[in-house]
């Protein structure tokens, strides 16, 4: 799924079963919803925006979500699946020292917040504005981001994995900034400075 703008189904008869069309209309309204957000943020962003982006009638909208927070919700979970998804791939292809492996899934983490903004923001701004349920649900996926750089880091202490935790919560925030301003040079430039930050943190751990 990519920020581009929403498409919508031909007319007439087409060969897609009831379950693709539900699907697609379903992405379209999560990505519609994202871009909206992009611009006019959670409180500014009304299910009318939605429906004239994705292109789907009010009928169809609450077929598949009961509310703009449900609507939010779901597009939070492609949000952080997607993050997920490249961040387990990386630690799969990731060779070398804990430093070049966690090198190597910053830069994959970094390349998915630059390719996709729109879902970006969802995850990393919008979440606040949006109330406890999707506070807690943001907590949840990133502790499963901890787990997976403390997995590329060999942490195995408790003090070692809350080291990973402000690690996360420290790449969050630097990373929020760009994201509002769809900088995506700036977010990928933060690679090296936290790469050089991390080597420091090992060196200094390494000489206790």
């Amino acid at each position: 799924m990519t920020d581009a703008a929403p498409q919508q189904l031909p007319r007439g008869r087409h060969r897609l079963s009831r379950e693709e069309v539900e699907q697609s209309q379903r992405s379209r309204m999560q990505l519609a919803l994202a871009s909206a957000m992009a611009e006019k943020g959670y409180v500014g962003t009304s299910v009318a925006d939605v429906l004239k982006r994705a292109g789907v009638g009010r009928e169809t909208f609450y077929q598949q979500f009961s509310s703009k927070l449900d609507c939010f919700m779901s597009a939070f979970d492609v949000a952080g699946e997607m993050l997920l998804g490249q961040l387990e791939q990386a630690t799969k292809d990731a060779e070398g020292t804990p430093l070049e492996r966690f090198d190597h899934a910053l830069s994959a983490y970094l390349d998915i917040l630059a390719e996709q903004p729109a879902f970006a923001r969802v995850f990393l701004v919008e979440v606040y504005a949006a109330g406890p349920e999707a506070i807690a649900r943001r907590a949840t996926l990133q502790d499963r981001i901890v787990d997976r750089m403390a997995d590329l880091l060999g942490a195995s202490t408790r003090d070692d994995r809350f080291a990973c935790q402000v690690l996360v919560a420290a790449v969050s925030f630097m990373v929020t900034g760009p994201v509002v301003a769809q900088d995506a040079k700036a977010l990928r430039g933060l690679r090296t400075k936290i790469v050089a930050l991390v080597e420091r943190a090992i060196d200094l751990a390494a000489g206790d």
